[in-house]
């Protein structure tokens, strides 16, 4: 039976990934911080429901505590590592900074660690497309220069991927970075934008709609993205041998970086519309100015991906919204 330790189980895209992987007969180890950010009953409701599964366990800790990150791993002895755990929110790092400094930097060097300790054969960590900052030119694809990062968040995410390229060149660990476009669906956190929005919706309260609604964003559902991450878990990087065309595979390390996304871009407008019809409630619209920190657009160029795996995420943005608020309606028991 294949192993994986996945940190962040409690978290929205672990959860997910963990019940793939059970699914599909591994067996899975978890470990998770169970912070405050957000509601942490709806972490640990997911744990609880991963938990059903015989071939699951978890380890509650955080990723700054090397010593009991460290342990986890051991006792584990993964066949693959994926790290989903960490501070997420771009706006929240506009006011704690050092919250990312600690989860994202210090905790992601400590995973590389404990990873090189039992050396699985593929380390897999989660960037954000995020990093792609000011640039312009769209759709985004891996090898675009990334340099120009509007939030700290993206800072610390792109550190992690200059930080995994250099681990795997000096220890020669195969290691694969992707990079998330606007993640949503069922078991959602409750900062993002769907679970707030149709949250507002339900309860006739008016929702925030930054730079008056001139935003657009590369929509991808949660199940399509753990599928994508699933099977470039078997995608090892491992020299040019390995490589395709536009691939962004390093000539000097087994490190490479993936774009997981719709490949569509959604205008902000649409996607509460999409909101609308799922809830069959109309929405009381506050337009706003662009908040600090955000990009108006992100668009991804998903190719990469597809040469890889033969995968292309394709959940029509009408049809992830409603399986969404149908869950959040039985999850959170909203009758009208």
């Amino acid at each position: 039976m294949k192993r994986a330790f996945i940190t962040g189980t409690a978290g929205f895209i672990g959860f997910h990934l963990a019940q793939l992987l059970l699914r599909e007969g591994w067996e899975v180890h978890g470990y998770d911080g169970l912070t405050d950010y957000y509601d942490v009953a709806l972490k640990q409701c997911r744990h609880a429901i991963l938990g059903q599964s015989p071939e699951f366990t978890a380890t509650v800790g955080l990723l700054e505590d090397a010593d009991a990150l460290n342990a986890a791993v051991e006792v584990a002895q993964p066949d693959a590592i994926i790290h989903l755990a960490g501070q997420a929110g771009v706006r929240y790092s506009i006011n704690n900074p050092r919250a990312y400094v600690e989860a994202n930097i210090i905790g992601t060097f400590n995973v590389m660690e404990a990873a090189l300790a039992v050396r699985p054969k593929h380390l897999l960590m989660a960037s954000t497309s995020s990093v792609y900052g000011a640039n312009t030119e769209m759709p985004y694809a891996e090898t675009q220069k990334a340099d120009t990062q509007m939030s700290f968040y993206a800072a610390t995410k792109k550190a992690n991927e200059v930080m995994a390229h250099s681990w795997a060149h000096i220890n020669g660990l195969p290691i694969t970075m992707f990079r998330f476009f606007t993640v949503y669906g069922p078991w959602g956190r409750p900062d993002m934008a769907l679970f707030k929005f149709a949250k507002a919706i339900l309860e006739g309260r008016p929702i925030d709609v930054y730079n008056d609604g001139d935003m657009w964003r590369d929509f991808t559902y949660v199940e399509d993205l753990v599928q994508g991450i699933n099977l470039l878990i078997e995608t090892v990087p491992g020299g040019s041998e390995t490589g395709v065309d536009g691939d962004s595979l390093s000539p000097v390390a087994p490190w490479r970086v993936v774009n997981i996304g719709n490949s569509e871009k959604v205008r902000l407008e649409v996607f509460i519309d999409a909101i609308e019809l799922a809830t069959g409630r109309t929405a009381q619209r506050n337009y706003m100015d662009m908040q600090l920190g955000d990009v108006p657009a992100t668009w991804a160029n998903a190719d990469l991906l597809h040469r890889l795996t033969g995968y292309q995420p394709e959940t029509n943005i009408r049809e992830g919204v409603a399986r969404f608020v149908e869950w959040y309606r039985t999850h959170y028991k909203v009758i009208a």
